[in-house]
């Protein structure tokens, strides 16, 4: 299968072979996109793919139960951490997204769960030919987009 044009240089490239369009039913992973895609909002992708593994540290392991918890010390460093997006709202709307996300877990049993019914609990296999036809948006990310702000997930479908 042919790469895609946005995935020419790494870590692009190994995201788009090994992840991009792979379903996922793991929440700690889930929760991990959830706040990286948080984090791209107004910047680029390959932007926040390099910064990943900083993420990961600066936000134990994406630990939802964790970053639940974060204070004013936390903040204090994450905002003087250069490996990240060092943007208060953003990183205000991680912490905000923990905590909405073990609260939803609460509610539905998991993360997974949740993502998967705007779907049916099946991935959707499109046949685009070429990238122009790919939309920004389709109708399962306006409902979920939709939903998780009824739920107050602050970056989330943004």
């Amino acid at each position: 299968m042919p790469r895609c044009p946005w995935a020419a240089t790494e870590p692009a490239i190994t995201y788009h072979d090994e992840e991009w369009g792979v379903p996922v039913h793991d929440d700690r992973m889930l929760f991990e996109f959830l706040i990286l895609e948080g984090a791209q909002a107004g910047l680029s992708w390959i932007t926040i793919l390099k910064k990943r593994k900083n993420y990961r540290k600066a936000f134990d392991g994406f630990r939802a139960e964790k970053i639940a918890r974060y204070g004013a010390r936390d903040m204090k460093r994450l905002l003087a951490d250069a490996g990240i997006v060092r943007n208060r709202l953003k990183i205000n709307a991680t912490i905000e997204n923990a905590r909405a996300f073990l609260a939803l877990r609460k509610e539905v049993g998991s993360f997974d769960t949740y993502l998967w019914s705007f779907v049916g609990g099946k991935p959707i296999q499109n046949r685009w030919r070429n990238m122009a036809e790919v939309p920004a948006h389709t109708a399962e990310v306006f409902k979920c987009a939709n939903c998780s702000a009824r739920k107050s997930t602050p970056f989330f479908g943004k």
